[in-house]
């Protein structure tokens, strides 16, 4: 009896540069199914007939990128506890009774992605982490720093964070969100200046995850983030990640590694997220380093 074909994409705006199709063609092949995955450019307004179209059945499963993370949240059936604690979802599964609920993987992926640069989560743990950005992948690396890898205290840094009110109420959500994801007790503080870096904070770090899409081609330059760090003060333990992988190399990794920092960029992350959501769709062990290697292939 032959497998029936599964479809599934990402959607988001831009798509176009996305890896997911690859790693997970590569994993179809591997284990000899006969799934297909694509990417579709979705639009704000495309975006509730795409979520119909997984719940009708025309998909079996998404993947959501920017920047609908947040905004598909309010179109599901069902939240997940993972997206429900980051209020962001990367991972659109359709149930047996055709519900639609979302997950977020990228989470325990930078979790995962930090402990491997650190070469060991427990040389984080009670340290200081700063996320770069305010959107998904930001809330994301948040939670990731306080909840999994028991970070003491998470400073955040953002362009919009220097308006009063906006930074008010950022604060006010972050709290909740910690509270959802049992980070009590994690200290949180906002760049003051938006993406200014306030003095002394730089010398305690262990961990910086570079969370915007600033220096991936199209958006906004990556020299913006990179001088968002004060790179001379960061003790050369501490580790860095760039949720950014096209292009591989970014002003922020550079600075990094002049500072002689253990950083990769997101390509990791990305095989890290999408290997779950592929046991999520099916329910089958990813294979995850073939996954990994045909993200690297279709880049090089």
């Amino acid at each position: 009896m032959s497998l029936a074909a599964l479809r599934f994409a990402v959607i988001g705006s831009p798509v176009a540069h996305s890896r997911s199709p690859a790693m997970h063609a590569a994993a179809y092949r591997a284990l000899g199914l006969p799934h297909t995955y694509e990417k579709l450019e979705t639009s704000e307004a495309e975006l509730p007939a795409r979520i119909d179209a997984l719940r009708r059945g025309d998909f079996a499963g998404l993947n959501v990128t920017v920047p609908h993370k947040r905004k598909v949240l309010h179109l599901v059936d069902d939240v997940h506890a993972s997206a429900r604690a980051t209020g962001a979802a990367n991972t659109l599964v359709r149930m047996p009774d055709g519900r639609v609920r979302a997950h977020n993987t990228d989470m325990p992926a930078v979790a995962e992605e930090l402990a491997r640069l650190a070469g060991n989560a427990v040389r984080l743990r009670g340290g200081v982490g700063l996320v770069i950005g305010t959107g998904g992948a930001a809330r994301a690396a948040i939670v990731a720093m306080a909840s999994h890898l028991a970070l003491g205290r998470v400073l955040i840094r953002g362009r919009s964070l220097g308006e009063t009110a906006h930074a008010v109420a950022y604060v006010r959500e972050i709290d909740r969100i910690l509270a959802l994801a049992g980070g009590r007790g994690v200290a949180v503080a906002l760049g003051a200046d938006g993406l200014h870096p306030p003095d002394k904070e730089e010398a305690r770090l262990v961990a910086i995850v570079q969370a915007t899409s600033c220096g991936m081609k199209g958006a906004a330059p990556g020299e913006v983030v990179a001088d968002a760090v004060r790179w001379d003060q960061v003790p050369s333990d501490a580790v860095a990640l760039d949720v950014v992988y096209a292009p591989q190399r970014t002003p922020f990794l550079e600075r990094a590694k002049e500072r002689g920092l253990a950083c990769d960029n997101g390509l990791g992350m990305l095989a890290r997220q999408g290997a779950l959501a592929f046991e999520l769709w099916l329910g089958l062990p990813p294979p995850v380093a073939i996954m990994r290697a045909a993200i690297d292939d279709s880049i090089s």
